[in-house]
């Protein structure tokens, strides 16, 4: 009798040992799904370290059959949210408190990032769509609105470092750097060629950027030489088959010409 109580007890032991093992096992299999992408989605704002992970783990830690996190996926849409956050690089770029120079090199460290975020929502399906439209229009706009503190901040840090900031030289160079901004906001309307690729949410999407950043430009500039950004409007206008980015063209090109107009006048 006694012999068995031990044997009993020895199985009630092994029992307790395997339920244990059992649930160490689901939860490490448990932290290892969870953890498997790890993004700062508790900071309010993410800095240029933050980018420095983040891009690099949404361009090489998915493996080709993983969906990336996207707006239309509830538990993932906040990372990127949170990847085209402006304010990220606004809370910085917009602090006069802060150096021109800090900002100017903070600014240029951004749109490194933003280069290399532009591969990350570019996969297109069997079928020559995008699989991530709006995540990789997100990631444009960001751009836009980047490059536009960007160039204007370089400009003003070439003006303070010049002896005479309205000699001919600065003058050019400002101007060489507007007219690199403007062919940089060529290769956004370039992508209309690509507009049956886009859902009908992308194109109207598209067709706010155009609305909203190509605007910003024109009025923060009303002088450069948008010639160029007219003939492509008009070249994409017979392109397009989209009413909304149709109508984002013609005015583009409607403001285009009355800018033009008035600085004749």
């Amino acid at each position: 009798m006694y012999l068995q109580n031990i044997k009993d007890q020895k199985l009630n032991l092994m029992t307790k040992i395997r339920i244990v093992l059992f649930a160490l096992l689901c939860v490490t299999l448990t932290n290892c799904k969870t953890e498997k992408h790890k993004f700062p989605i508790d900071k309010r704002y993410w800095d240029l370290n933050d980018y420095d992970k983040v891009v690099l783990e949404l361009n090489y830690g998915y493996k080709a059959d993983e969906k990336l996190p996207a707006f239309r996926d509830p538990e993932t849409r906040i990372i990127v949210e949170k990847l085209t956050d402006q304010q990220n690089f606004n809370i910085v770029l917009d602090d006069n408190e802060l150096g021109l120079k800090h900002r100017n090199e903070v600014a240029e460290k951004f749109f490194s990032e933003w280069k290399d975020m532009n591969n990350i929502y570019d996969a297109l399906d069997r079928k020559d769509k995008y699989l991530y439209d709006k995540e990789m229009l997100a990631v444009w706009h960001f751009g836009l609105e980047l490059q536009l503190k960007y160039f204007k901040l370089g400009n003003d840090q070439i003006k303070k470092n010049a002896d005479d900031p309205n000699s001919s030289s600065v003058k050019n160079n400002v101007n060489t750097n507007v007219s690199t901004l403007i062919t940089n906001y060529l290769i956004y309307l370039s992508e209309i060629n690509n507009e049956k690729a886009f859902t009908e949410d992308g194109k109207v999407k598209f067709a706010d950027g155009i609305d909203q950043y190509f605007t910003a430009l024109i009025e923060h500039y009303p002088d450069a030489d948008y010639s160029g950004m007219k003939n492509k409007a008009e070249l994409m206008l017979k392109k397009s088959e989209s009413d909304k980015i149709k109508s984002s063209l013609n005015k583009l090109i409607e403001l285009i010409a009355s800018k033009k107009e008035t600085k004749n006048n």
